[in-house]
């Protein structure tokens, strides 16, 4: 990506200022060839993402009655996610997106299977995990995946950014009919019903979207031998993956401990509502961060106040007690949520060289699925031992060390943004 690209994206997502034209946007590049059909197919494929950790919490404990274990099973799952999705990344610009993603999705699928063979036969710890994190290997970084075809179909410019928002929008409807849907198979149906329904969707999304091969990036070239990449800045990343890493801790920890809070009230078939609720809130902010432009607005402050207010959206978590209460505050927590992640990115994108912005931004998504498997860890053993609503603490302090460090980190980048702004 060259620098004058990098500013075009930086200047489509900094600022705040309204255009009524940016509706006009969204209908052209989802009317480009091909477009409204792979990112329709990447929707099938990354609906897994929303439902795995919360179809493995409910058959873990349903079949053991510990949240701990299931808490665990499911960081295990979340672990090998985070630390293989780079490498998947890398054999992807490799050897080309379908020769990657078809082995992937076919051996998620089996290794899903294995794992509920595992839990249905109650055999010992740690072979749950070790199946759950072989799935988790396997799950290939889709949503990657599909931005790069947008890339590939639009070039650099104000579309692009358009397309990113699209996604955005799709990452969090997927969020929203994920949990709903694995819930209701999982607690009506049948416990193996709601992980049966992660397998097919990864089967089908997976390969249909493998067989669009016309809006397939080409594989880039290798690289010459006595060429150098240019440095990431570590000294600036790594508070910025600090901060992704305490998000993914709350993001983590509101799935394990609403499902038990709602299972406690005896409601446990509303938990898909509940978190529902949660990417409802932070899609509808979502939309709208879209439809913003201009510079008024400090990409910085974006970040450090929708870290702040993540924060406190957090606070009467512990202190409620029915789901109604539950339901909005997850909701108004939920519009902090989009705003905060693409100011993270931003800053990424102002800041790292411009050939290694891919690398940047995986870094910092990456930190977010390997908070995500601590915080519901941590989180299933409180609810063994103190019980759901002391266990929302967890994420309150996730939140309040994201806000923290989010006042202590991100300065250079937002420095950047705002010459972009000017050039």
């Amino acid at each position: 990506m060259s620098v004058q690209a990098t500013r075009a994206t930086v200047r489509q997502t900094a600022g705040c200022s309204y255009t009524p034209s940016m509706f006009e946007s969204y209908r052209d590049v989802l009317m480009r060839t091909g477009a409204m059909t792979f990112s329709a197919a990447g929707l099938v494929a990354r609906l897994p993402i929303s439902m795995v950790t919360l179809g493995i919490v409910l058959l873990v404990e349903d079949r053991s009655g510990s949240y701990g274990l299931a808490g665990s099973v499911s960081a295990a799952y979340m672990v090998a996610t985070a630390m293989s999705s780079p490498v998947l990344a890398r054999l992807v610009d490799r050897w080309g997106q379908r020769r990657v993603l078809v082995p992937c999705f076919v051996a998620f699928a089996v290794n899903l299977g294995c794992l509920v063979l595992a839990v249905e036969q109650d055999w010992p710890v740690p072979v749950p995990h070790l199946l759950a994190a072989l799935a988790g290997s396997s799950y290939p970084p889709i949503g990657a995946c599909v931005r790069s075809r947008w890339t590939h179909l639009l070039g650099q410019g104000p579309a692009l950014h358009t397309a990113f928002s699209v996604e955005a929008v799709v990452d969090e409807t997927i969020f929203i009919v994920g949990p709903v849907l694995v819930t209701v198979l999982a607690t009506q149906v049948h416990p193996m019903a709601g992980i049966a329904s992660i397998g097919l969707c990864a089967l089908v999304g997976g390969s249909w979207f493998s067989s669009l091969r016309r809006s397939e990036p080409p594989v880039d070239p290798a690289p010459d031998a006595g060429s150098r990449r240019p440095p990431l800045e570590r000294r600036w990343l790594l508070p910025m993956v600090g901060v992704s890493i305490c998000l993914g801790a709350l993001f983590g920890s509101i799935e394990v401990v609403t499902v038990a809070f709602a299972d406690e009230q005896d409601r446990a078939g509303v938990t898909g509502l509940l978190l529902a609720a949660y990417a409802l809130g932070s899609l509808i902010a979502g939309v709208v961060t879209g439809l913003l432009s201009g510079d008024d607005a400090s990409t910085l402050r974006r970040y450090r106040f929708g870290a702040t207010a993540m924060a406190a959206a957090m606070l009467p978590l512990p202190f409620l007690d029915g789901l109604v209460a539950l339901g909005v505050v997850l909701f108004l927590g939920g519009f902090a949520v989009s705003p905060t992640l693409v100011a993270v990115v931003s800053l990424v994108e102002a800041n790292v060289p411009p050939a290694r912005l891919t690398e940047g931004i995986t870094w910092v998504m990456t930190g977010v699925g390997l908070g995500i498997a601590p915080g519901a860890a941590i989180a299933g053993a409180l609810i063994d031992t103190y019980g759901a609503s002391t266990s929302y603490w967890v994420p309150v302090v996730s939140g309040i060390l994201a806000a923290g460090l989010s006042w202590v980190s991100g300065r250079r980048a937002a420095w950047r943004t705002a010459v972009f702004a000017q050039v």
